[in-house]
């Protein structure tokens, strides 16, 4: 079965009623050399289940080289012969395995003190119904005639930020190769040009407006808006470096999720993007991601949040730091008002200032 079948929302009920019902011997995981389906982003494990009487334990088994017989020489000796070279074996909690999912190792569950919700907000990146529409390469907005004031700068691949830092000769070097690097961002409320109008006249006719995710918006082709997030989070992949500096100030697609320090100085912005990309924090994700073939790796934004980042990490970084304040003075006592905060910052065709959510709310 794919590994995102112990791993989903809804994994803990049915692996819990499984449990219930039938005997859960064992689970056979693979590391990524050993896979069973090479080239494959499937995640493959193997259920040893059967009918009988359920027990509260179970064997725990990851494969860690292929075209080996100990796999076979294990589960034919009925879980017996247990010194093998090529097998990780563990007596494992049924229940504790349920809790961390039986694709993952095992965990004490003695939990973290700290997750990345602690020192940062994480949204998922812009949707927008229809990247052919919306998100448009220079070469388009030229032949279209789309005033500037009409767009933002985005990124949409995670292949178009393949480095830890994306800048704005990174973007322009996208548009050089005709990669899409502007947003139709409309609010719904302005007086169009006639070449806009004309544009969005495509968009009905390509029926746009009856797509499940547009039909939501009212107009259809109101975008919706992001603060342009200091850091960018892929959001799948197999890459070592999952953490990204936004110094383009572009806004992401849905294949980044936006993250948003709760200090928005460059000092704490950038000991935040080196622990999200240090090694013993991007070793978490596997507790909070789907997993998938060739180790990649898939972390929605709610699962981001949690995250646990070790505290030897927060410690080296000084993530738990006091306040500082406009004047860089350091105010002890003092925690932050609001989940992330923005100020005014040069951006890659973006003009943009961003307030505080206590701003926004008066």
């Amino acid at each position: 079965m794919p590994a995102d079948t112990c791993e989903g929302k809804f994994a803990k009920n049915l692996w819990k009623w499984i449990s219930e019902k039938f005997c859960i011997e064992g689970v056979i995981t693979f590391e990524e050399r050993a896979t069973p389906f090479p080239n494959v982003d499937t995640n493959a494990i193997v259920f040893l289940i059967k009918n009988s009487k359920p027990q509260k334990t179970l064997q725990w088994v990851k494969v860690n080289e292929a075209y080996s017989s100990d796999l076979f020489d294990f589960v034919s000796s009925s879980f017996k012969k247990r010194q093998l070279d090529t097998l990780e074996i563990i007596t494992r909690q049924l229940k504790e395995g349920i809790a961390t999912g039986f694709s993952r190792p095992e965990q004490n569950h003695n939990g973290f003190k700290f997750h990345l919700n602690d020192f940062a907000n994480v949204m998922r990146g812009i949707a927008t119904g229809s990247n052919e529409f919306f998100f448009l390469t220079a070469q388009q907005v030229e032949q279209i005639g789309i005033p500037k004031e009409f767009l933002k700068r985005a990124v949409g691949r995670t292949k178009d930020a393949a480095e830890s830092v994306l800048t704005l000769k990174d973007v322009e070097a996208l548009e050089k190769e005709n990669r899409p690097t502007f947003l139709l961002s409309i609010s719904g409320q302005e007086n169009y040009p006639k070449s806009v109008k004309d544009y969005l006249t495509v968009g009905e006719e390509m029926g746009l407006p009856t797509r499940s995710l547009i039909q939501q918006r009212k107009p259809w082709y109101k975008m919706e808006k992001r603060q342009v997030p200091p850091l960018l989070f892929a959001y799948l992949g197999r890459r070592n470096t999952r953490g990204i500096k936004n110094e383009a100030g572009v806004l992401p697609l849905t294949g980044f999720l936006c993250v948003y320090p709760i200090y928005d100085d460059k000092e704490y912005i950038d000991n935040l993007w080196q622990a999200l990309n240090h090694a013993d924090t991007l070793e978490n994700l596997k507790l909070v991601g789907k997993s998938y073939g060739s180790g990649a790796i898939k972390v929605e934004p709610g699962n981001l949040n949690k995250l646990p980042i070790p505290e030897h990490i927060v410690a080296q970084f000084n993530l738990k730091r006091p306040y500082k304040n406009s004047d860089g003075q350091l105010e002890i006592f003092r925690e932050p008002k609001t989940k992330y905060r923005a100020t005014k910052r040069k951006t890659a065709g973006n003009k943009h200032i961003c307030k505080s959510s206590d701003e926004r709310s008066n």
